[in-house]
């Protein structure tokens, strides 16, 4: 059987608390991505205690602010596997998931883990967030926008930010050494209605991984300008 035992572990650490059902639901979860990883590139970690740690762990570090009790309206910009938006989703049943990503194969997997979970309120959808954030249905709709994804902070605010409705939150997930991006967003973060609120540092249980979560409050509607379309947000950032 899946070994899910550093994720049972860890939780203790990060204060999550999950039945046997949540915990059978990640063991599906690495199983699904195991078997679907030998047909298309959804990650390079395989391990299971590194997938714990790395994929499971790290995409529930965000429940520790507080921010994701109850019920909230959720959208995982640049998705992948479903990191952090399906760990989330799963410790926390009462959230609303949108999961965006712009490769249609992730979208397969992401529909075939959602179906097999039997998870509810969740939707995977293919899509580029600077076409979609410019719709009606999609804009300043969602409680926290929430991203992995590895572009620059200026970059992803322009992207995730214009999702977030005013009293919302973006959440960035990010490594260690965050000062300089930081200061380069800043401009952007103001520009596009948001305020920094805080960078909070988080130690992934069972492995010496420290990763940081930058929590940016939407404070003002986005100018509509914004997202800039044809690739501008990652060629020519705010």
């Amino acid at each position: 059987m899946t070994d899910i035992g550093t994720l049972v572990e860890g939780i203790e650490d990060l204060k999550v608390n999950l039945s046997d059902i949540q915990l059978e639901q990640f063991r599906r979860y690495k199983e699904l991505l195991k078997e679907w990883n030998n047909k298309i590139n959804l990650t390079s970690i395989i391990d299971d205690v590194e997938i714990d740690q790395k994929h499971f762990l790290d995409s529930l570090s965000p429940i520790t602010t507080g921010l994701f009790n109850g019920s909230k309206k959720v959208i995982d910009i640049g998705t992948g596997g479903g990191f952090p938006g399906v760990p989330l989703k799963i410790a926390n049943p009462e959230l609303d998931v949108l999961l965006l990503d712009s490769l249609n194969k992730r979208i397969t997997f992401l529909n075939e883990v959602i179906k097999e979970l039997e998870l509810k309120n969740i939707e995977a959808l293919h899509g580029r967030a600077e076409e979609l954030s410019i719709k009606p249905q999609f804009r300043e709709q969602y409680d926290i926008c929430v991203s992995r994804a590895v572009a620059q902070l200026n970059t992803l605010s322009e992207y995730c930010l214009p999702f977030v409705k005013v009293g919302g939150y973006f959440i960035s997930m990010k490594g260690p050494d965050v000062e300089e991006e930081l200061e380069n967003s800043k401009k952007a973060i103001k520009l596009l209605g948001g305020k920094l609120i805080e960078t909070k540092y988080i130690d992934i249980p069972k492995s010496d991984i420290r990763h940081s979560l930058i929590i940016i409050e939407k404070i003002e509607n986005t100018p509509t300008k914004y997202p800039r379309g044809g690739g501008k947000p990652r060629k020519n950032p705010l």
